[in-house]
């Protein structure tokens, strides 16, 4: 279990990757977070789940290991019952995409799934779901082979334990419990399902299930379905597929947790987090009288390692809910003159530039080159952080927001390597930043700006750079 205080983005220290985010308030008044785990360099999630709770918003616990794929009996289990997920014979925008990949490729779709399923796979756990009913917690889960669960809990963190079954096949489940006490059971990919749970939780009525609750066509719903109600109307969010990539959480609404639902928009686009971001997942959740957005954003240059970041949003009374922006702020209020922002905390990355972090032998992990291929190795600093690199002329770097009553009169940065930053607060060009230093040997420098005072968006243009990395800013 470990402790610790942060109101900003990302929320969470940089070795706890935790996507998929579902955020709920419990019955003793804190906020807990179900998602799944990155650890691994090559697939999405891990074989275990850790919880998140805060009574605040600013201190944070992670609990221990709450459930392990090693603890599902069925998994790998020739004589385990078996549900379809995806149907991939029909042809939605995606799956055609894909299909016509393949083509292109050379690829044969049909004998590559088979291949697919006959390998012998890792217990990998991905995202969940949980609630509370009668002082027992459900947690309901998937795994790659698209069996999907329920363990329980007399504890919101766990551990949870008793695995059972539940007969549907899929992805991304959802539970959600009406004023009426029904609850409901939602999941799926491309094109989503949903059934009342019976009253123990754990089992539901498989000739009850109600298909394409949201599709791809209609609601450019991709996966990652969750489900909240306020006043009369149902919220059906999930990775919005409407800007090509499923980089944004959308919504539908409707009068019925069974649907039918209407598209409204996007909530968040993370598409801008990284050169590789590919997906979002999360959830909406009031706390204390405000609504927030939970989500995840990628690092590293690749599509894993997402990191769970929150942002308020506002639910106005027609229904409808304002697209936010990511920020480096978060939850609190924007940068204060003198804080240290640290170069994890970029909230819009333009070009090449992503946020590496060191292994123990001090070098970058997860390189991208400016071209875009993989190459080994990074360059040696002489601290082991999470920072700013593969950083090339043109790039663009975004810290959302800061905030001064006084003018902005100058910008410190400790970084490595060298190059020319063009210093923008919102769109006015107030200075430039130049470092002459050797890559991999950190030092700090300075330049003087000038802009009004008030609440700015930060951005670093780059304009030259040989090796250029960036650890740290402060402004005043």
């Amino acid at each position: 279990m470990e402790h610790f205080k942060n109101m900003r983005n990302p929320v969470l220290p940089p070795k706890y990757h935790v996507p998929d985010s579902e955020a709920h308030v419990m019955p003793d008044g804190k906020l807990y977070i179900y998602g799944s785990f990155d650890d691994r360099e090559d697939v999405f999630c891990s074989e275990k789940y850790h919880v998140v709770s805060t009574p605040d918003m600013e201190n944070w616990t992670i609990h221990e290991v709450a459930f392990t794929g090693q603890q599902v009996p069925w998994y790998n289990d020739p004589e385990a019952p078996r549900y379809p997920g995806i149907d991939w014979s029909r042809p939605t925008p995606f799956i055609r995409k894909m299909l016509e990949s393949a083509r292109e490729n050379g690829d044969d779709m049909k004998e590559k799934f088979e291949q697919e399923g006959e390998k012998e796979k890792p217990p990998l756990l991905f995202a969940p779901d949980c609630l509370e009913r009668g002082g027992t917690y459900y947690l309901y889960f998937c795994m790659p082979d698209d069996s999907e669960g329920v363990a329980v809990s007399d504890r919101p963190e766990g551990p949870f334990t008793d695995p059972v079954q539940l007969p549907c096949g899929g992805i991304d489940p959802a539970v959600f419990i009406d004023d009426d006490g029904q609850a409901y059971y939602y999941w799926g990919q491309l094109f989503s399902h949903g059934v009342k749970l019976n009253a123990d939780m754990v089992s539901f009525d498989p000739e009850e299930i109600r298909d394409n609750l949201v599709t791809e066509e209609e609601h450019f719903f991709h996966e990652g379905s969750s489900m909240r109600k306020i006043g009369d109307t149902y919220y059906y969010v999930y990775a919005d597929m409407e800007r090509g990539k499923p980089t944004a959480l959308g919504y539908s609404t409707g009068k019925s947790p069974l649907g039918p639902f209407t598209y409204r928009g996007i909530i968040i686009d993370n598409g801008d987090c990284d050169p590789a971001s590919w997906n979002n997942h999360g959830s909406i959740e009031c706390v204390n009288g405000q609504w927030y957005v939970f989500y995840h954003r990628c690092s590293r240059g690749v599509q894993q390692h997402r990191r769970l970041c929150i942002e308020p949003i506002t639910i106005h009374a027609d229904g409808t809910i304002d697209e936010v922006k990511m920020t480096s702020q978060g939850v609190g209020e924007p940068f204060a003159p003198g804080e240290t922002i640290y170069g994890y905390q970029a909230c819009g990355l333009k070009g090449t530039v992503y946020i590496g972090v060191e292994d123990e032998d001090g070098k970058t992990q997860n390189s991208i080159s400016p071209e875009g291929a993989a190459v080994s190795g990074g360059v040696k600093t002489d601290a082991s952080q999470e920072k700013l690199t593969c950083i090339s002329p043109g790039d663009e770097i975004i810290f959302r927001y800061v905030k001064q009553d006084a003018p902005w009169s100058e910008i410190v940065c400790t970084c490595a390597g060298s190059g020319r930053l063009k210093i923008l607060l919102d769109d006015v060009e107030a200075g430039t930043l130049e470092t002459a230093g050797t890559p991999g040997r950190i030092r700090t420098v300075s330049a003087p700006i000038s802009a009004p005072a008030g609440e700015r968006e930060l951005r670093l243009k780059a304009e030259e750079s040989d090796g250029l990395e960036i650890m740290e800013i402060v402004l005043k």
